[in-house]
C-alpha cells in the first residue's frame, strides 16, 4: 500500500521546558550520549567521553570548521530610534541579509552602526529580513560591537563566548553554531585518534533558517534557504578512500549530512563524492537515500523543524520520535546546549 504523504505535524512532539538545556556541560565531553541503532531496537545511555566504544580504527568523522560570528549588533535611525540587526549571510560586495528588529526600518533609510560604519537599507524580504549594505567591510568591528546570536530558546547568558565555538571552528560565517560538534574536546580527539579514528573537514555556514520550525503543513512546500558549503578535495580523498575500505563515514552534525550528501550529486563514477564549493539548497526529508553517512552524531532536535526531518529520514520517523520519548524520561537535555546522539 502506498505511503500516506508526510505532515509537519508528523514531526511533532511535546518538550517540557524544563528539557531545554540553558547551559553548557563542563567539560564539554561530558555531556551525555544516547546510543542508537538503525537494524536494533536496544538504546545504550552513556557519556560522549565513551564515543570510542562504537567507532572503529578507520572510521572517518567528518566535522564542520564553520566558526560563528558575533553578528548581533545595533545601529541608530536619523530619528534616533535604535534597530537590532542580526547577520544572517553575506551577499555581493558588502551587502548582507539581515534580521532586523526594529519599525519602519524600510528601504533607501540611513542607518548608523553603533560602534561601525553607516549602511543602507537597500531591500526589504518579507517579514524581518531586509538586505543591508554596508560603506565598508563589517567584519573588522564584529569582535569589539557584536555579540553572539543564541538561539531564541536560551535566556542564560553566555559567559564565554568561546563555549558556542567548536573546537574545531576555524573559518567565519555562520549565524549559528553546528551543535553537535560542540562536545568534542582536544583530549577525546586525541583519544580517538590514538584508536585510530580519524577526522576531516568541511565548511557549512549556518543561517538561522536551520532552526526555523516549517509552518506549512506539507513539508514538501517549505522553502528553504540556501547555506554556502564546502567539501575540499583533501576531505573528498579521505571519504572516498574510507568507503573504499569498507569503513564508515560518520557525520557531526546535520550540516556535515548535507554538505557529504550535495557533494555526493557531483561524484564521477566509483567514488561517492566529489570536491565541492557553493551554495546547497538540499532539504532532506523521509525517503531520501544517502549515499555517503553511514553513522551520525548529533543533538536533539526542535519539533517541526527541517533539522528533525534530516534525522527521520537518516533512522525513521517514528523511531526517532519514540527513543525521543524515552530521552525525555530520563531527562536529557536537549537543543543547541543539550545531550548528544549517535545514531548507527
Amino acid at each position: 500500500m502506498a505511503q500516506p504523504p508526510l505532515k509537519t505535524s508528523d514531526f511533532d512532539y511535546d518538550l517540557p521546558p524544563e528539557r531545554i538545556a540553558q547551559t553548557p556541560v563542563e567539560p564539554r565531553h561530558n555531556a551525555r550520549l544516547l546510543v542508537m541503532w538503525r537494524n536494533r531496537r536496544d538504546l545504550v545511555h552513556t557519556y560522549f567521553w565513551e564515543i570510542g566504544r562504537y567507532l572503529a580504527p578507520g572510521d572517518l568523522l567528518v566535522v564542520n570548521e564553520t566558526r560563528v560570528i558575533p553578528a548581533r549588533i545595533w545601529a541608530r535611525k536619523p530619528s534616533g530610534g535604535r534597530v537590532e540587526l542580526l547577520l544572517l549571510k553575506k551577499l555581493e560586495g558588502e551587502t548582507w541579509e539581515v534580521l532586523v528588529g526594529g519599525k519602519r526600518v524600510r528601504p533607501s533609510l540611513t542607518l548608523q552602526v553603533e560602534g561601525g560604519p553607516i549602511a543602507e537599507v537597500v531591500a526589504d524580504m518579507g517579514g524581518a529580513r531586509r538586505l543591508i549594505q554596508f560603506q565598508e567591510p563589517i567584519e573588522p568591528y564584529l569582535p569589539q560591537i557584536g555579540q553572539m546570536p543564541l538561539p531564541p530558546y536560551i535566556h542564560e547568558p553566555l559567559r564565554n563566548p568561546e563555549r558556542y565555538q567548536t573546537v574545531f571552528a576555524r573559518e567565519p560565517g555562520s549565524a549559528a553554531a553546528p551543535t553537535a560538534g560542540l562536545h568534542f574536546t582536544p583530549e577525546l580527539i586525541e583519544r580517538l585518534k590514538q584508536q585510530g579514528v580519524r577526522f576531516a573537514g568541511l565548511i557549512l555556514h549556518i543561517g538561522l533558517d536551520t532552526f526555523a520550525p516549517v509552518t506549512e503543513e506539507d513539508p514538501t512546500k517549505h522553502h528553504i534557504h540556501t547555506e554556502w558549503c564546502e567539501l575540499p578535495p583533501e576531505t573528498a580523498e579521505m571519504i572516498n578512500t574510507t568507503k573504499r575500505a569498507g569503513k564508515r563515514v560518520v557525520a557531526v552534525g546535520t550540516t556535515s549530512v548535507r554538505t557529504l550528501e550535495t557533494a555526493a550529486r557531483y561524484a564521477t563514477r566509483g567514488d561517492w563524492v566529489a570536491p565541492f564549493a557553493g551554495p546547497t539548497d538540499l532539504f532532506i526529508l523521509p525517503g531520501f537515500e544517502f549515499h555517503v553517512v553511514d553513522a551520525l552524531v548529533t543533538n536533539f532536535h526542535l519539533p517541526r523543524s527541517t533539522l528533525l526531518m534530516l534525522v527521520s529520514a537518516f533512522a525513521g520517523r517514528e523511531r526517532i520520535l519514540e527513543v525521543y520519548r524515552e530521552a525525555i524520561r530520563l531527562n536529557y537535555r536537549f537543543y543547541s546546549f543539550g545531550d548528544a546522539m549517535l545514531i548507527l
